[in-house]
């Protein structure tokens, strides 16, 4: 298998056997592909700019670059402005293992013959990889035959990677599309892991709700970080995208003043519920529900309670239902009933011939941790808040809950009900 360590230097040859220069750069492109193929190579002959010679015109890459043709023939290569160079912008930078769902660093990359092309095929994350290029790749791989030991190669295929380049955010594209269908916990620790001019490209590339998403896993200290380098106007529409919850959790650990504008610039029924949830002390029920949950009118058979969930906006807003609500014009809470229940029961039925009319409750001040152990003692995934009317206000979900107990870091590794 060919390395670009092996090419970078290079003299280059023509048909002829003169020489050309020497190998500066490769340039690769059409990134969409599995396994991009060569574009140029570019050489370095005494002149200040590179010059360029096309792929096609290329015979062989090692032991020697040799073209196809004299030095007379080359045809002048113009970059299309699309092209990665592998040397400049690859070796040596972090990339993303979009399989391992880690941040790597290129050790060296790996060049093979596909079909008639030389292509793109994988990167060397390993030792072995950074030995070779101090030369003692071929040492260190006889001492370990010799020992009877087969060396670890480290080599992910280029179609699991992301390269992250601040420099190129354009023609990266697929790379931050890579990364945005990762789960958010993923995209979570690379974020974590990443530098911060790196960490920044990747933050402007994601869509507010892959970005949300995401922020609701990282710890508090670097939600500020990533929220301070957005401007104004996005950063409030990431905070819409974001569990209120999280965003009100996130809200409570900014300036006064900054929070402030936030929830101005955004939408008056998403900022409402925020500053309903700001107005409760952090250790309380009130300071840690959410105001996303399923709830339906009473009076309907098990059908129309189906029915009504797929229509209603607030069965949309909740991510994962497990319980759905039943409340009356008042938002007074008259009963729940579990989603499995639900869905078991027959379509006909009143719903209030299912439903449980005395659920357990908690006010918006009850402490966090008598939340907590109410959740442990009736194996509840979620509680809801109610004041002292009886009026439903929001629910408190088994994570939230165990915050009281467990660490944060622990926490956000349990699974995901909600």
């Amino acid at each position: 298998m060919l390395y670009v360590s092996q090419l970078q230097g290079k003299q280059v040859w023509d048909a002829w056997g003169q020489a050309v220069g020497y190998c500066k750069d490769i340039l690769v492109g059409d990134m969409e592909q599995p396994f991009p193929p060569l574009r140029a190579l570019a050489l370095r002959n005494g002149g200040s700019a590179p010059e360029f010679v096309a792929a096609e015109q290329v015979s062989g890459l090692y032991p020697s670059i040799i073209l196809t043709v004299p030095r007379a023939e080359v045809k002048a290569f113009s970059p299309r402005g699309d092209e990665l160079w592998l040397l400049d912008r690859v070796l040596d930078r972090q990339i993303v293992d979009t399989d391992g769902r880690r941040v790597v660093r290129v050790n060296d990359l790996q060049i093979a013959r596909v079909r008639d092309r030389f292509c793109l095929t994988g990167v060397d994350v390993g030792g072995l990889g950074l030995l070779r290029r101090l030369g003692l790749g071929r040492l260190v791989c006889s001492v370990l035959r010799l020992a009877r030991c087969s060396p670890s190669e480290g080599v992910i295929p280029w179609e699991d990677v992301a390269p992250l380049h601040r420099e190129d955010p354009i023609r990266l594209r697929v790379s931050w599309n890579r990364i945005s269908q990762l789960p958010p916990a993923d995209i979570a620790a690379i974020l974590y892991e990443l530098d911060r001019k790196t960490g920044q490209a990747l933050i402007t590339s994601l869509d507010n709700e892959t970005l949300a998403d995401a922020m609701e896993e990282i710890p508090a200290d670097m939600q500020v970080a990533v929220l301070s380098q957005l401007k104004p106007e996005r950063a409030a529409d990431v905070l819409e995208s974001m569990a209120p919850d999280e965003a009100a959790d996130l809200l409570a650990d900014l300036p006064s003043q900054t929070s402030e504008q936030l929830l101005d610039l955004m939408e008056d029924e998403d900022s409402e519920d925020v500053r309903l949830l700001l107005d409760y002390p952090e250790d309380t029920a009130g300071g840690i529900m959410t105001t996303e949950y399923a709830a339906v009118p009473i009076g309907l058979t098990v059908g129309e309670t189906l029915n009504h969930l797929r229509r209603s906006d607030e069965a949309q807003d909740d991510e994962a239902i497990y319980y759905v609500y039943v409340v009356d014009d008042e938002r007074h809470l008259r009963g729940v009933i579990s989603l499995r229940d639900l869905i078991m029961a027959p379509s006909d039925v009143p719903l209030d011939d299912q439903i449980h009319h005395h659920p357990v409750t908690v006010r918006p001040l009850t402490p966090q941790r008598q939340v907590a152990y109410l959740v442990a003692k009736y194996n509840l995934l979620a509680l809801p808040v109610v004041n002292e009317n009886g009026v439903m206000l929001g629910i408190v979900t088994v994570d939230d809950a165990l915050d009281a107990v467990l660490p944060t870091a622990w926490k956000k590794r349990l699974p995901r009900f909600f």
